[in-house]
């Protein structure tokens, strides 16, 4: 008698959600439970405040929110992201939120936080090109850009995105956060300069990432590089063909 048994295949990218996924859950406990017993008022150096773990604890909800938003998108949208590009998201999701701000990689890793927005600037210009790409073969919608306009178009999509993000961290500040670094550990506010340094650093190095994807881009559209496809959505109509 044959074995009919089939090899399982591993889905990667369903592992890692799951992966990513406990350990944010499990960091929103950690939070929640630190948020009530951390005391009120000056604390030691070195000692993190309730605005400390409140932060973890929205950040954490955010970042669960996003884990499942593309697979929410996807099936309203009736399209499939490719595991390479939903990968490097659930990666990108873990470094930010998990071990930038409940390891305190931001604090304990150099230019971690330059690091991860020029990466970010990088995937959501790889996004731009998607979102052009799936435009394309969407037979309700007629276009025929030019690989140059395709290239600024994922740049200045991946570019808006990171100013809508700056704006999120301008929001959170105004409730007693810190995102966006106005105020050293010790509780001494920045003034002038060193008080938008942070934000214009990562508006820059935002653009910076997203340039370097969009031509990257630009020559693999000219020279018809089949890479990308690992990196473009796809319809589920053309999934079943």
């Amino acid at each position: 008698m044959k074995d009919k048994t089939k090899k399982r295949k591993w889905n990667w990218a369903q592992i890692l959600a799951i992966f990513v996924l406990v350990t944010l859950v499990v960091s929103m406990v950690y939070a929640t439970v630190n948020l009530i017993t951390a005391p009120s008022g000056n604390v030691p150096e070195g000692q993190q405040t309730k605005g400390d773990y409140s932060l973890m604890l929205m950040q954490c909800v955010l970042g669960v929110v996003v884990l499942f938003l593309p697979s929410i998108i996807s099936k309203k949208m009736k399209f499939v992201i490719p595991n390479a590009m939903y990968i490097v998201f659930i990666v990108f999701l873990y470094c930010a939120i998990y071990l930038g701000e409940v390891r305190s990689f931001y604090y304990l890793i150099p230019n971690w936080d330059t690091i991860l927005h020029t990466f970010s600037g990088a995937m959501l210009g790889g996004l731009g090109f998607s979102i052009v790409s799936l435009l394309n073969n969407d037979e309700r919608v007629t276009l025929s850009m030019s690989p140059v306009f395709v290239a600024l178009f994922a740049c200045s999509f991946a570019v808006f995105l990171g100013v809508f993000w700056e704006f999120y961290e301008f929001a959170a500040d105004s409730f007693g956060m810190n995102m966006q670094k106005t105020m050293l550990e010790d509780g001494t506010m920045l003034q002038g300069h060193a008080a938008v340094a942070d934000t214009m650093g990562d508006l820059f190095v935002d653009f910076l990432g997203a340039f370097v994807i969009s031509i990257v881009g630009y020559f693999s559209i000219r020279k018809n590089k089949k890479w990308m496809k690992n990196f473009e959505f796809k319809k589920i109509d053309e999934e079943a063909k």
